[in-house]
């Protein structure tokens, strides 16, 4: 039973090796028929396209991160205890100012209103009884100022009552957008509890830092764009309308405030994104395509074409050229350093490429 298990292995092994050795000897004659005809032809070319490394107006640019706050928003409570009667509201509903959201328990304080408006009556009829009477000398100024003294007083109960029944109403105090809704019909809320959250959306502030170096860059009514995580590509525009009076003594760094629009109503208060302020004035750069950077932790890189002359022939070979890259901005990238304007560079096909390779300009893009 061992010797057939052994038979059995050895010839595994065998056939294992045989087809070893054929697909070696495949990839060893496709390879010898590759270098016989690049002997014959000469080294293959490879497509790509390219574009011209061109001068283009470069300004300046501070980038920082920025939280989005409402320019209105508050955490709606109510100011007295009481039971929820009325709901008026759905979460994430646009509401008007004064509209009336949650009505608490006001069955006390309408009966008392009843009882209040009637003694203002009585007053109200007795106060003018006496100033008739006092026209008449029939009654003494004391007897007419008591009569003006209890008009006035019933009129501030009446006005208390009232005041009660505005708190247990809770309204919106402006116009905005209701939040997730924290309470129930019947629920017994106590001062404090939320109810919702009302902001405005339309327009937000931006709120971010800059470090006390730039903060001679950035004054009111400069221009700001904001970039967000939920929409690439997106740049909400907006304005700067406040620098702190300070810098932070700990960071070193001052707090600017600044105004988004926001119409489309994407952008919701509590999210953050970057901003991105132009400074200083506009200077030229060399700048090539962004897709033209191929980025390594050895450093940045763009292949460049060249002429070469190989025997009598004049080839175009891409030359991989160590540059120093700096800020993108759109589809095109800033190049500090490594080339020189009018070269170009492959835009496309670098992944077949290594350097020296022989290519062929399929296509010249533009910028």
């Amino acid at each position: 039973m061992a010797n057939s298990e052994r038979h059995t292995v050895l010839r595994t092994v065998l056939i294992v090796a045989v087809v070893l050795a054929v697909v070696f000897g495949i990839k060893l004659w496709e390879k010898h028929a590759a270098l016989a005809a690049q002997a014959r032809h000469g080294p293959y070319e490879v497509s790509v396209s390219v574009a011209p490394v061109v001068k283009v107006p470069w300004r300046a640019e501070i980038h920082m991160v920025a939280s989005l706050v409402a320019t209105s928003g508050v955490d709606l409570t109510p100011q007295l205890p009481g039971q929820v009667t009325g709901i008026y509201f759905h979460s994430g509903e646009h509401v008007n100012k004064g509209q009336r959201l949650v009505q608490l328990d006001d069955s006390n304080q309408l009966a008392t209103l009843a009882e209040d408006r009637a003694n203002e009556t009585l007053a109200s009829i007795n106060y003018r009884r006496a100033q008739r009477l006092y026209a008449a000398r029939a009654t003494s100024l004391a007897a007419l100022d008591t009569a003006r003294a209890d008009e006035q007083s019933a009129k501030a109960a009446v006005a208390n009552v009232r005041a009660t029944l505005a708190k247990l109403a809770v309204s919106a105090p402006f116009s905005g957008w209701m939040g997730v809704r924290q309470v129930s019909l019947g629920e017994y809320l106590s001062p404090g509890t939320e109810i919702a959250a009302l902001n405005v959306w339309n327009p937000l502030r931006a709120e971010f830092t800059v470090p006390q170096s730039q903060s001679g860059l950035v004054h009111p009514g400069q221009s700001v764009d904001l970039s967000v995580d939920a929409f690439p590509g997106r740049r909400f525009p907006g304005r700067i309308t406040a620098i702190d009076s300070q810098v932070n003594p700990s960071t070193r760094n001052v707090t600017v405030e600044a105004i988004v629009r926001n119409p489309t109503l994407q952008l919701r208060p509590g999210m953050f994104g970057e901003a991105r302020i132009l400074v200083g004035a506009a200077q030229k750069r060399l700048a090539v395509p962004t897709v033209a950077v191929t980025y390594s932790t050895f450093g940045d890189y763009v292949y460049v074409v060249k002429k070469r002359k190989q025997g009598s022939h004049e080839l175009q070979v891409a030359v991989a050229t160590p540059i120093k890259a700096g800020h993108t901005r759109g589809q095109l990238t800033e190049i500090r350093g490594g080339l020189h304007p009018g070269e170009l560079v492959v835009t496309a096909g670098q992944i077949k490429l290594h350097n020296g390779m022989p290519v062929v300009i399929h296509r010249r893009g533009t910028r």
